[in-house]
């Protein structure tokens, strides 16, 4: 799924922008509107799969991704396009917080970080993939290459209609939106989510400050390194990574101390005078990305009620849509600032600045947060 959805957004670019002559805004607002039904949606179908269970919201995402991705390859305006990426948005909205939610279910608790990692590991391994496949594919052309990302996600529909088990709640159990009620006057996890705003504000630079930065250093032609370096990194060494620290360390401690290795490579990205000093420090903003992600997402699951996981979930997208926002528009403004105030450190001293604020905030947080022998002791009492 990853590698389909990396296979065809990047060449919406380059095919309408630099094939049809499209304005680059238009395209602009289609991956923004693309973005904002996505994570909107996904509030509420993590409400929706602590409902009806994870499994009939991810195969109905599936499918409509498939038509949203398939239909890109046929438009010919602007409002069709829109409709196409609004719906693709939908898609990936109802099965992002239930993919989570059925995780959960089906893993023990000591395994979660573990597994989470390695749906870590597959999302890396298609932002590699998928983008050279696109490359090849756009050869072909456009509507090819669509249709190829499209049934990405119908092959993805067949395999877990036969192997995912229907995991529906009792009737009892069932919350409804009554869940996202509960997750929002959750004190602990709604300040939870609220500091790693700053953390996906940091996560978004990749694609803007660092990219601005490589580019200035080596040309339009160091994105692919810079990408690849990013990833691969991940796909290698996310998992053994993650088990050196889940065997030393406990959960809060690692998502506080990656937080800080990534604002540390943000810092000292102002400091680089040359591509491989670049390099170096994406590496070690990498070591920090590829852990936060599984230790977000087992502490999101720790915290929730059995009855209300996909709720949870679901409520947690507000930090990586609200911190992605913010991140993806204040990178840009600080590199700008930082050019007209001739004081190039600003955007990097800046991130180093909220990563400490956050990981302050976060430490704060997770002081309140039961580790898991806690929970399960209290679970036999």
């Amino acid at each position: 799924m990853w590698g389909g959805f990396f296979l065809v957004i990047p060449l919406i670019t380059v095919h309408f922008v630099d094939g049809l002559g499209w304005a680059a805004a238009s395209i602009g607002l289609v991956l923004g509107l693309r973005q904002l039904t996505q994570q909107g949606l996904t509030v509420f179908g993590g409400a929706w799969a602590d409902r009806l269970g994870p499994k009939p919201l991810i195969l109905a995402g599936c499918l409509i991704r498939t038509l949203g991705f398939g239909w890109m390859g046929f438009v010919s305006s602007l409002p069709e396009l829109l409709a196409a990426s609004v719906l693709a948005g939908i898609g990936g909205g109802l099965f992002d917080a239930p993919k989570s939610a059925a995780i959960t279910a089906v893993t023990r608790p000591e395994h979660r970080a573990r597994m989470f990692s390695l749906i870590s590991i597959a999302g890396n391994l298609g932002m590699v993939t998928g983008p050279l496949l696109g490359a090849w594919m756009l050869s072909l052309g456009f509507q090819r290459a669509s249709l190829v990302a499209a049934s990405a996600y119908l092959v993805a529909f067949v395999l877990m209609l036969v192997t995912l088990p229907h995991l529906r709640p009792p009737p009892s159990q069932q919350t409804g939106m009554g869940g996202l009620k509960t997750a929002l006057n959750d004190r602990v996890f709604r300040n939870f989510t609220l500091m790693l705003c700053g953390y996906f504000l940091l996560s978004t630079q990749l694609n803007v400050a660092v990219t601005l930065r490589a580019v200035e250093l080596a040309g339009t032609g160091a994105t692919g390194p810079l990408y690849a370096l990013s990833a691969g990194l991940a796909v290698v060494l996310q998992y053994p990574l993650l088990r050196l620290a889940e065997r030393h360390f406990r959960v809060r401690h690692v998502l506080v101390a990656a937080v800080l290795l990534v604002g540390l490579a943000l810092g000292l990205m102002g400091l680089t005078r040359t591509f491989a000093q670049l390099l170096a420090c994406v590496a070690l903003y990498s070591f920090g990305t590829m852990l936060v992600f599984p230790m977000q997402q087992t502490l999101t699951a720790r915290l929730a009620p059995p009855s209300m996981v996909g709720s949870y979930f679901g409520f947690s997208a507000i930090s990586l849509g609200l911190g992605g926002a913010v991140g993806n528009f204040v990178g840009g403004a600080l590199v700008d600032a930082g050019t007209r105030l001739q004081f190039p450190l600003l955007p990097w001293l800046t991130f180093a600045l909220v990563a400490l604020a956050t990981a302050a905030g976060l430490g704060a947080v997770l002081r309140e947060i039961p580790t898991r022998e806690q929970m399960e002791a209290r679970q036999k009492a």
